[in-house]
């Protein structure tokens, strides 16, 4: 039994079942025992690979989108470049050295990257050395009228959910619970205005539906929108999801690149769910944003040039570097791989055009 084990456990023998939310919150961000404060959690060596971790066309694509954005707000000499969820920085890293080829874009950025996990904090700070960054373990409160670019790649999947199940014709909780020293799955009444305002009504599913919310992703989507439509710039979320909102039980947990049960041994495995773009995009237009319809990644890439950029990298290459690049090229654009998988959702405000990547 893990330590983070005992202590949930006491914790619902003190007071009752646990929110999905509050079980995903401690298994990941546990100080002392939490997921991400461990040792490699991405890569080959970890328990998952992240699109930057496979080739550095990923991240080198992202810089040259944030450059297009810069451009399109006016070229201001200073402006907010925000990452959420950097991971190891590689993304940053590549992204960074592709605008290099504008310096006067790396002039004006203010970097700032938002991380909660002090063993990650750390090794960004390995990887990004050769630049000034701020760190904040929360959203930052921009208290200037500079223009913000914000990306999150893999990050609002890991954002904890809350699950509504309908029992007997109405909806309840789905909580965390012990039955004989294990953990469980159990549905709780909780009042009406408790739940959730875009719940479907009970007469629209079927009994036993699941229906998840993010109540993370939508705070933090509003309040970037509303940064984003107060002093312009633009945010890219790409993650995996479906496009359109829906039902479904979406939680999981992977460890060493294969999944596992997500309530056995909470802080040993990477939590996630899938992310309701529609819901984040809506809420976005609510603050007065600009967007585009959501994008499958491969199509985004596609539309970005990576082709393109593979071709680059393979002129000089060895017959083995090239085929590890044309197979790097598949795995990010395929649709068998992450191609359709993952999605791609921009939102904007005050800038000449929309981001590149998106619409045909």
């Amino acid at each position: 039994m893990s330590s983070l084990l005992a202590i949930l456990k006491q914790q619902i023998l003190k007071n009752g079942p646990m929110a999905l939310e509050d079980y995903m919150k401690a298994a990941l961000l546990h100080p002392e025992f939490g997921y991400y404060q461990r040792g490699e959690t991405f890569g080959v060596k970890g328990d998952f690979v992240t699109a930057p971790e496979i080739s550095q066309m990923f991240g080198e694509l992202i810089g040259l989108w944030s450059i297009d954005c810069w451009v399109k707000l006016g070229s201001p000499e200073k402006f907010h470049l925000v990452e959420l969820g950097p991971g190891n920085g590689t993304l940053m890293s590549d992204a960074l050295r592709s605008a290099a080829l504008v310096p006067e874009f790396l002039s004006a950025a203010e970097i700032t990257l938002v991380e909660a996990s002090e063993q990650l904090t750390l090794r960004q700070q390995q990887t990004l050395s050769s630049y000034s960054i701020t760190w904040c373990d929360v959203w930052p409160t921009f208290r200037d009228t500079l223009p913000i670019i914000v990306i999150g790649n893999e990050f609002l999947d890991a954002l904890p959910v809350r699950q509504y199940e309908q029992v007997d014709g109405h909806w309840a909780e789905r909580k965390i619970a012990l039955a004989k020293d294990k953990l469980i799955f159990k549905c709780e009444d909780i009042a009406a205005s408790a739940l959730p305002e875009n719940l479907p009504s009970v007469s629209e599913c079927d009994e036993g539906s699941i229906f998840e919310t993010n109540p993370s992703a939508e705070k933090i989507c509003s309040n970037i929108a509303a940064n984003i439509a107060k002093n312009g710039g633009s945010a890219l979320f790409i993650d995996y999801g479906p496009s359109e909102s829906g039902l479904g039980d979406s939680f999981q947990s992977v460890q060493h690149h294969k999944y596992t049960d997500p309530l056995d041994n909470p802080g040993t495995s990477d939590l996630t769910a899938h992310v309701d773009f529609a819901r984040l995009g809506h809420l976005a237009t609510v603050q007065n944003c600009e967007t585009y319809p959501i994008s499958s990644q491969g199509r985004f890439l596609e539309r970005l040039g990576i082709e393109a950029r593979a071709l680059v990298l393979s002129r000089n290459a060895a017959d083995n570097q090239k085929a590890k690049i044309a197979g790097d090229l598949q795995r990010l654009i395929s649709s068998k791989e992450m191609g359709t998988l993952f999605k791609a959702m921009t939102f904007y405000a005050n800038m000449t055009e929309g981001p590149a990547g998106f619409g045909e």
